[in-house]
């Protein structure tokens, strides 16, 4: 199979130099492979691809920086978990390169991602996609993407955000204040099937919280969250989820955190999740066998400091991988 057999993908424009022989001590970008050449895809357990699109944030926004400033960070981090005690060198995993962009029209930006998951379910659906944004409007078209290839199954969203994201289509367009709006009223999900965590304080207009609960829209506000606990909270609306869809997609939404932990995401506020919980929660929900897609989006890299939250995010992606792997040796030893 050649490099790219369809044409929604392009090459990174950052890689590192692939490496042939992989340690217990390798260090993240020792260990993610590259495309190089003619690939055995089944070989693989995950696919890493960027979307590099923010020209659709309401706020001016840097997010298509985010996903080569996200490659560049796999440098600081190795493959082995303290916390869990577990080395991720047996995952498989490799860097898809990137969904390809137009220049200025954002209609067709959204096509393509929409295309890159039809593609990507279609040649690889064996293998965890994993996206990392660009802006939250990819949410939206990632999903849809996945519902082509899946028409039959019913899919639920487990949204760690800030914000409710149901601004109305009509005033915002497919924006980043938009994307779970965009899947009630498309029918491609149900609000019911939406799980948003982490909302707090004054960021959200009550008009959208009046159509979060005229749709059925499940959320805990981080107060909520804190005090039952995160784990909990997060294995809570899995376990209500499982029951009702087919397939979990994971949206974790940087402003989800707290301002003083995340300056580079542009929409981040005073009250939100701390680190630990993010890495807690998205562990969690790695080890859930109907989570079958993931996105990490609104990371600003040209509004960071010290690469601080562009590492938190590469931490996030990692605590997920995690539990992920977690779920397979689980799946491996029931057989």
């Amino acid at each position: 199979m050649s490099h790219y057999p369809y044409p929604f993908f392009q090459p990174p424009a950052f890689r590192w130099h692939p490496t042939t022989t992989i340690t217990t001590d390798a260090k993240v970008h020792e260990w993610i492979k590259a495309i190089d050449g003619e690939v055995d895809w089944t070989h693989f357990d995950v696919g890493i691809v960027g979307v590099p699109l923010s020209r659709s944030s309401i706020s001016a926004s840097g997010a298509s920086e985010h996903p080569n400033a996200f490659r560049r960070a796999w440098k600081y981090f190795t493959t082995y978990n303290l916390d869990e005690d577990e080395s991720l060198t047996e995952l498989q995993v490799v860097d898809m390169g990137d969904v390809r962009q137009h220049v200025t029209d954002i209609s067709v930006c959204h096509t393509n991602i929409r295309k890159a998951m039809v593609a990507f379910q279609d040649h690889h659906p064996q293998l965890f996609p994993l996206f990392v944004g660009g802006d939250h409007s990819i949410t939206a078209m990632l999903v849809k993407g996945y519902k082509d290839v899946y028409p039959e199954q019913r899919i639920g969203i487990l949204q760690f955000d800030t914000h409710f994201d149901l601004r109305d289509l009509k005033d915002d367009g497919p924006s980043n204040g938009t994307p779970i709006r965009n899947l009630i009223e498309s029918e491609t999900i149900k609000g019911e099937d939406v799980y948003n965590i982490g909302l707090h304080g004054f960021f959200n207009a009550y008009s959208l919280k009046e159509y979060a609960d005229h749709h059925k829209v499940n959320y805990i506000t981080m107060r909520q969250a804190r005090q039952k606990g995160i784990t909990k909270v997060v294995k809570e609306a899995l376990t209500e989820l499982s029951k009702k869809v087919d397939t979990i997609y994971v949206t974790v939404d940087m402003d989800v955190l707290d301002q003083s932990v995340g300056p580079g995401a542009p929409a981040s506020t005073p009250g939100g999740m701390a680190t630990d919980e993010l890495f807690q929660a998205v562990y969690t929900a790695g080890r859930n066998p109907k989570v079958k897609a993931m996105d990490i989006v609104c990371l600003d890299p040209l509004k960071d400091v010290g690469e601080h939250t562009v590492k938190v995010g590469v931490h996030t992606m990692l605590s997920f991988l995690t539990g992920y792997k977690q779920r397979l040796k689980r799946g491996k030893e029931k057989r």
